[in-house]
């Protein structure tokens, strides 16, 4: 059988109807091509496809079926993703949970989504197998895939309705969605598929690549947007549990040719590279991208210099699966633009009464395509806010449209700080912030000031070493900054606090003051 299509229009009519049906083509078409590397383990098509079979057997036996909730409780590797693509060819929801929440967090998304059987990828994370104790799991090895921990059945779940279609439910992510409280947000194989396949296409993926995976894959931007996207063109996907600048300098030198990751994964590399002073030497890297939150400018242009290529930038949320825009390759932007929508998806900037608003002019983004969920799971009252009656997508973050089509994100619609009858939008803070050589990271958070106004704080990371004063930083703004936007307040901290994803939690902020 031939190829993959890599026409857009081709890659979006092609999609199988299950996420495991990638495996299996490529298992057929070129059964000995590299599909995985986790350590030592180095898997071709032929035997990743065979890893599934022994996951779904596994699944049989511990009396899942079509329809089931199963939650994974995991860190990257080779059972988490077998048991993923395991659920996908046997009708199961999986519930993909990152094992580096806290116990509470577990118990809520368990208590929400009432799972068949929890399972914990015990063999290679930690926090996966004291989570397996304080659930009293117990243990087995599973041929291929390892030592696992298994939760007990919950006999009284009922399992979902089934569609053969791929507008079935393939994953449930739990998110703090556009609305503030957690909530499972329903993907289908089409909207992940999709995502797999545009996605990878806006960067050429194809099975000549090595793609780097250290995100995690329990979030939609690493599953669909990297390990499927990898799975979808037929390349090599290196699974990594965490994230070091050390391992990540490693697999660029074995030969890693698509590197992928939030912009606080760069912000680590270039600290290690400086402070080290380790240079990337010859490389076969030929895409670089960033997404999961804003891109600095002054990060953009340290890993150009870095690694000699663009760094390429997009946008989206866990409810669209999650990508909305990405710049391509073919026009890498200077700025820090998200590029234009993806192909077959739409956006509009929409004013606070839903009205489009025109060039440039800023609002909230919507967008509408195959990429938008199902909906919230048993939350239907939060769907019918979030998802129009003719299916745009209110993402609550705010950007404007310029007159080339492309997307600029201007922030969360909740972060938007208003001083003296000013917008201040804390990206554009944080821009100047990090430009300061002695500035890491920095995230900008509004604050009640007792004249009704709001006052900016700026949380600074320093580099290491540093004596940074704040009466520095704020001589450094004012040449920079209009009044109004200028920080009120410096609160220096060692680690700004950060997901397992990387991204900075501003609500953990005024904590740290």
């Amino acid at each position: 059988m031939r190829p993959k299509p890599h026409l857009v229009t081709e890659r979006v009519r092609s999609l199988p109807a299950r996420i495991n049906d990638l495996v299996s083509e490529w298992a057929g078409w070129t059964p000995d091509a590299g599909a995985l590397i986790d350590g030592e383990a180095r898997w071709t098509y032929a035997e990743l496809e065979r890893a599934i079979q022994v996951a779904s057997s596994f699944l049989r036996e511990l009396a899942v079926r079509p329809g089931d909730r199963v939650m994974l409780v995991n860190e990257n590797g080779r059972a988490t993703i077998a048991l993923f693509l395991a659920m996908s060819a046997l009708d199961v929801w999986a519930v993909m949970v990152n094992a580096r929440l806290s116990g509470s967090e577990i118990a809520a998304v368990a208590g929400h989504c009432e799972p068949r059987l929890v399972i914990f990828t015990v063999e290679n994370s930690q926090e996966a197998a004291a989570h397996a104790d304080r659930w009293e799991a117990s243990f087995r090895e599973v041929p291929m895939l390892g030592r696992l921990g298994i939760g007990p059945v919950n006999a009284t779940t009922i399992p979902e309705s089934v569609d053969a279609s791929n507008h079935q439910v393939a994953a449930l992510l739990y998110t703090s969605g556009t609305t503030g409280t957690p909530k499972g947000v329903m993907l289908t194989h089409r909207n992940l598929m999709f995502n797999a396949a545009i996605s990878g296409g806006t960067r050429l993926t194809n099975p000549r690549d090595v793609v780097f995976g250290a995100m995690p894959i329990a979030h939609v931007s690493a599953l669909a947007s990297i390990f499927l996207a990898s799975v979808y063109a037929g390349a090599c996907f290196v699974c990594l549990s965490r994230f070091t600048p050390e391992r990540c300098l490693r697999e660029i030198a074995a030969g890693v040719t698509v590197l992928q990751g939030v912009p606080a994964m760069y912000v680590r590399l270039l600290a290690y590279v400086r402070e080290t002073g380790t240079t990337l030497g010859q490389h076969r890297l030929r895409v670089t991208w960033a997404g999961g939150s804003p891109l600095d400018p002054a990060v953009k242009k340290a890993v150009e210099d870095l690694t000699g290529l663009p760094l390429h930038n997009g946008y989206g949320l866990t409810e669209a699966s999650p990508s909305i825009a990405t710049t391509r390759l073919d026009h890498p932007r200077q700025d820090c633009s998200v590029g234009p929508p993806l192909p077959f998806v739409e956006v509009r900037i929409a004013s606070s009464e839903g009205e489009p608003l025109g060039t440039n002019e800023v609002g909230e983004i919507w967008c509408r395509g195959p990429n938008v969920m199902n909906g919230y799971y048993r939350a239907p009252e939060a769907t019918a806010m979030t998802i129009t009656r003719d299916g745009w997508l209110k993402t609550g973050d705010l950007g404007r449209i310029d007159s080339d089509g492309s997307v600029h994100i201007s922030g969360r619609s909740k972060e938007l700080i208003i001083r003296s009858g000013f917008n201040v939008y804390p990206i554009d803070v944080e821009a100047v912030l990090t430009t300061h050589p002695e500035v890491i990271q920095a995230a900008v958070i509004g604050a009640p000031a007792n004249d009704g106004n709001e006052d900016v704080i700026a949380y600074v990371q320093r580099a290491s070493g540093s004596t940074l004063s704040a009466d520095q930083l704020a001589a450094f703004c004012s040449e920079r900054l209009a009044s109004y936007k200028r920080p009120c307040r410096y609160v220096f901290c060692e680690e700004l606090p950060a997901g397992p994803t990387g991204k900075i939690l501003k609500h953990r902020l005024l904590a740290l003051r």
